[in-house]
């Protein structure tokens, strides 16, 4: 399976950089509807068969356009919601609050799967929620499947189970809004990252410093 990773619009809480991950959450900003709309162009090379979206209305409403383009229904399901920050929520991202949230994520991808945020889940609890939806798309039998999500879900959800995704290069490499993330694999078989927002994936080591992509890589 073909699985499109993608990171929802621009909200106004991504404007301040804060840690909003409670459901429902903030719509889009003017600019995040904009990203939506031209969201449908920029797959268009992909052949998508199923489409969903996180329980957070930014995410449903940047679905919306590329539903809307391909006549697709938006699955709505809980599974692929951002990591809740739990007792940091609505913290500043830049802060040492901020900070925790990601080491937290990492740890997670770097084995320590019970370590849990503050006053939040695991990592166990994290990634059991991820993989039941991978795992349900995968079932379905489409050949590519999208799913605007988040970007502390996406980054560290591909650190964990793509093969060729290091920690440092997931640390060292925010996703945008509506930056892609595509993966080719199974639940069974594993995951590649075939290519980060546009870049090729470069563990650390491999490419650039602190394993970005080579010069070039991403246009």
């Amino acid at each position: 399976m073909r699985l499109l990773l993608v990171r929802h619009g621009q909200t106004p809480t991504n404007v301040d950089y804060l840690l909003d991950t409670a459901v429902p959450g903030p719509g889009l900003t003017e600019l995040g509807a904009q990203q939506a709309a031209a969201l449908p162009q920029a797959l268009a090379g992909e052949d998508i068969e199923a489409l969903y979206a996180s329980t957070l209305v930014r995410t449903q409403l940047t679905a919306a356009p590329l539903a809307a383009a391909r006549d697709l229904d938006v699955l709505v399901r809980d599974g692929i919601r951002e990591i809740s920050a739990g007792d940091l929520e609505m913290a500043s991202g830049n802060s040492e609050h901020g900070e925790i949230y990601l080491r937290t994520v990492f740890a997670w991808a770097a084995g320590d799967v019970e370590l849990r945020m503050p006053g939040g889940e695991s990592g166990t609890e994290f990634l059991a929620r991820y993989d039941a939806v991978v795992a349900e798309a995968a079932a379905s039998g489409a050949g590519t499947v999208a799913m605007v999500s988040h970007g502390a879900a996406i980054r560290g959800w591909a650190a964990t189970r793509a093969d060729n995704v290091d920690v440092p290069f997931a640390a060292a490499n925010r996703l945008a809004n509506t930056g892609t993330v595509i993966l080719e694999g199974s639940p069974a078989d594993g995951w590649k990252a075939l290519s980060w927002a546009g870049a090729t994936v470069v563990p650390a080591g491999e490419g650039g410093p602190a394993g970005q992509p080579v010069a070039g890589a991403g246009g």
